[in-house]
């Protein structure tokens, strides 16, 4: 994975981390450790999603860059349904509490999202790959140009 698509992760792990840590120790204090055991696996449920989203988005805009914006779109909605269905599946459970779980996977995503946004907004990514600079050509090569013929008066 290349520097720029590690930072972009790591910029928007971190602070979904962060959400995630803070909603277990608030959770924690308030509903016990089903809650703060809810907190924890809603922010890595959403870490594991778009974490792996993100690298399937940048796989693809190396592959095949016409792609780019409907893959992302489509990947973006798609998260967001499979998210959707972890809450549904996990409504009734037991082993942590539900609300809490429900609470980190919707402010973790959304922290995720900005941190995401803001780290590509900062970034400075071409759009355009510029033109290599050329080597000045060797003096012992024949140039482009026409050498000047005729009197030099």
């Amino acid at each position: 994975m290349p520097s720029q698509d590690t930072r972009t992760l790591l910029e928007s792990a971190v602070p979904a981390a962060a959400t995630g840590a803070i909603i277990a120790v608030v959770s924690g204090v308030v509903s016990g450790g089903k809650g703060a055991l809810g907190a924890v696996v809603g922010t890595l449920v959403v870490i594991a999603f778009m974490g792996l989203g993100l690298v399937v988005l940048q796989r693809t805009a190396k592959s095949l860059p016409q792609l780019f914006q409907a893959m992302g779109m489509m990947l973006y909605v798609a998260q967001l349904l499979l998210l959707l269905i972890f809450m549904g599946l996990f409504k009734d459970t037991t082993l942590f509490n539900p609300k809490v779980f429900a609470l980190s996977l919707a402010v973790s995503t959304v922290v995720w999202m900005a941190a995401q946004a803001r780290s590509h907004m900062k970034a400075k990514i071409f759009y355009v790959d510029p033109e290599p600079e050329r080597a000045p050509a060797a003096t012992s090569e024949k140039s482009d140009k026409p050498e000047k013929s005729g009197s030099s008066t």
